[in-house]
């Protein structure tokens, strides 16, 4: 036999390369598991080309290392098969391991092929040599080869699947894995190198006219290599780019829920908006249409919200905003919808069993939110007025459910707030006639349609007059001469109280200004505050500004506020009540003894009058209790060193009473009305040019 070696170079080269192929195909199937569609197609086609050179390269170069003491050539047409065996076989190993499942049968039948493939290209390489006489092969070794290559593709398959998907170090996993594998490829070929046995005398048909080996190493391991190479890096900045492409997707997809958050959602409370809450009407609407049923929806309106978010801030109004979402969401179940669609409107869907069911839940809401909050170290007190509106019955689209829900609301709050009403028809007529009456509001400043009227103030004891209150009337152009009552909670309520307050106070100083510049500089202008004006944090500075333009004596105007509003959060109250009062502005506790009356606050409170309500005053010839009221509030105020005004006087016995008692001013009806400027000074000059006799009593 002729004796074989082997270059010990080449061996170790022809080992790297099945390493480095083995490392190309184990990351080239994780890039086939994550490609979807076409692409499927192109990584196993393109992977196939890769790993097959890859394999036969490291055959072939493995071929160049046996050196014979002949000249060896290879015949180029075997060589090109077994270079396309390799190929084949390593699209289908690449294809098989990129299904779902890789079941044991299917695993044995695989790897007798795959194994069958390498084999097939291992000895046609060696065919391509064509020796003659031909290699006789030792059939021990021969059948080891046959069965390590089967056993290597085994491994090999089985390896390629569970590390095809990506995992935690799956890159360092492949590593290894693949040292293990180019090595059962290369123990396959030199075993099959080792099995061939080449008689004394043979000679290599190919050297003739085949493919020399000298140079061709060389050749084939730099286009080997090129190709793992360029196959490998592919796969590496395609993973990279997908990873990429997956973070921005991810990214794209939480912007997305974002986007979908903020679109639907409120920002303050986190709670379903107006858009999301038509949506959740269309499909309850459409629910109960096709399965039947009822649902109710309920507009929910925070009653003396407004004087807190005014006097305490936006901040704290917005603490109490989400407050009050939490304690509505607390009994809710997963069917129903609360929604906020402005400022302190709420709105809740409730699928019902019966329509019954709807005033035990607008009550129980009602309950919720009449207990007080505790925000900031703050007890705040509110309550709610709640509309209801059924499907089917009171609308038609979730527009018309939401408008009549709305028009019940405020039917609620003119039934005197804390409560809830049920929607009706006639409610339609009433919520056109106040939103037309809204709209005439918002214009009245600017068209100048507002007036003051003045109730003349007389001295108790000698009948001369001290003073006017001013008092609003709007001239509507289509409704004429609007009193008090038929806009200023609609003003409250939308805030227009605070433009047109300024305006009061304005008018009411520049009038009294004129009356100053005749002679009048004893009277006093008495001017009434509401709730929501006291709690607005510019109303200190308005008075000065009205007092500084029209250059008039701070103790020419007296501000009106009620004691409940005074009491309400008397702490508050007292900061805002000290600086108009070391301004020198006269204070005034307008209807007095039909609120808090608090002995404790009332002393601390730096005001100057105590103005007695008419309801008090009315009954006094026929209530003995009404009397003994007005008595006991005379006695109080004198005790506290302060101006007692009563209101309301329309009759000589009322004018005595009070008189009687000691009270230092007296207003109504019997002594004046209300009238316009001009008209109010023409009867001044008369009282003042006739007897007082009138305004003296018997």
């Amino acid at each position: 036999m002729v004796s074989a070696s082997y270059s010990p170079a080449l061996v170790f080269i022809s080992l790297c390369v099945a390493i480095l192929a083995s490392y190309t195909a184990l990351d080239l199937t994780g890039r086939i598991a994550t490609a979807r569609g076409r692409s499927v197609y192109l990584w196993i086609g393109g992977g196939a080309l890769a790993m097959g050179f890859g394999v036969w390269s490291m055959h072939f170069i493995g071929m160049l290392a046996l050196e014979l003491p002949i000249t060896l050539g290879y015949d180029l047409g075997l060589t090109l098969w077994s270079l396309l065996v390799a190929i084949l076989s390593s699209g289908f190993a690449l294809w098989l391991v990129s299904q779902p499942r890789l079941p044991a049968l299917q695993l044995l039948l695989g790897a007798l092929i795959m194994g069958s493939g390498i084999s097939a290209m291992h000895y046609s390489g060696m065919a391509a040599l064509r020796m003659q006489p031909g290699i006789d092969y030792d059939p021990a070794l021969f059948g080891l080869s046959l069965l390590i290559a089967v056993g290597a593709s085994a491994a090999a398959l089985s390896i390629a699947f569970r590390l095809r998907k990506q995992m935690p170090y799956v890159r360092l996993a492949r590593a290894g894995a693949s040292i293990i594998m180019g090595l059962a490829i290369v123990g396959m070929h030199y075993t099959g190198m080792a099995a061939a046995n080449f008689p004394e005398g043979s000679f290599c048909g190919a050297a003739l006219d085949g493919l020399s080996g000298k140079g061709l190493d060389t050749l084939v391991l730099i286009s080997s290599l090129a190709v793992l190479v360029i196959a490998l890096l592919t796969s590496i900045f395609d993973a990279r780019l997908e990873a990429r492409t997956a973070v921005l997707a991810t990214s794209l997809s939480q912007a997305n829920e974002e986007l979908t958050q903020l679109a639907l959602h409120d920002t303050l409370t986190g709670l379903p908006n107006r858009i999301l809450l038509a949506d959740r009407i269309s499909q309850a609407m459409a629910e109960t249409t096709e399965q039947g049923g009822v649902f109710s929806l309920m507009f929910i309106d925070l009653d003396g919200f407004k004087p807190v978010n005014d006097a305490f801030g936006h901040h704290l109004g917005d603490r109490l905003l989400r407050e009050v979402a939490l304690r509505l969401r607390e009994q809710l179940r997963s069917q129903d919808t609360l929604a906020r669609i402005g400022g302190d409107e709420f709105v809740l869907l409730v699928r019902l069993s019966e329509p019954d069911d709807a005033p035990r839940v607008a009550a129980r809401q009602v309950s919720l939110l009449s207990k007080a909050f505790r925000v900031d170290e703050h007890d705040l007190q509110i309550s709610a007025s709640v509309g209801i509106a059924l499907f089917p019955g009171n609308g038609l689209t979730a527009e018309e459910l939401l408008m009549n829900a709305d028009a019940a609301m405020y039917h609620a709050k003119g039934a005197g707030k804390n409560g809830y009403s049920f929607f009706d028809v006639s409610m339609n007529t009433n919520a056109r006639k106040q939103l037309q009456l809204l709209q005439d509001l918002r214009q009245a400043l600017e068209h100048k349609q507002f007036r003051l009227h003045y109730q003349p103030k007389f001295d108790a004891g000698s009948g001369q007059p001290v003073g006017a209150e001013a008092l609003l009337r709007w001239e509507h152009p289509q409704q004429g001469l609007l009193l008090p009552e038929h806009f200023i909670d609609l003003a409250e309520k939308t805030g227009l109280i605070i433009p047109i307050g300024e305006w009061v106070l304005n008018e009411a100083c520049r009038q009294m200004r004129l009356w100053f510049d005749e002679g009048y500089t004893h009277w006093r202008i008495a001017v009434n505050l509401s709730a929501l004006q006291f709690c607005y944090a510019g109303l200190v500075d308005s008075v000065v500004s009205a007092l500084e333009r029209h250059q008039l004596p701070a103790n020419s105007l007296t501000l009106e506020i009620t004691e409940t509003t005074a009491m309400s959060d008397a702490d508050a109250s007292m900061t805002v009540l000290q600086r108009l009062s070391q301004m020198g502005v006269d204070l005034s506790i307008d209807d007095f003894g039909t609120g808090y009356s608090s002995l404790m606050y009332l002393k601390r409170l730096p005001a100057n009058e105590l103005k007695i309500d008419r309801g008090f005053v009315r009954d006094l010839e026929h209530d003995s209790d009404d009397a003994a009221i007005v008595s006991a509030i005379v006695a109080l105020g004198q005790a506290l060193g302060l101006r007692i005004v009563a209101e309301g006087v329309e009759t000589d016995m009322q004018q005595s009473f009070l008189t009687t008692l000691g009270c230092d001013a007296l207003q109504g009806f019997l002594l004046g009305e209300p009238r316009p400027a001009e008209q109010f000074m023409v009867d001044i000059h008369r009282a003042e040019h006739t007897s007082h006799s009138k305004l003296t009593p018997s």
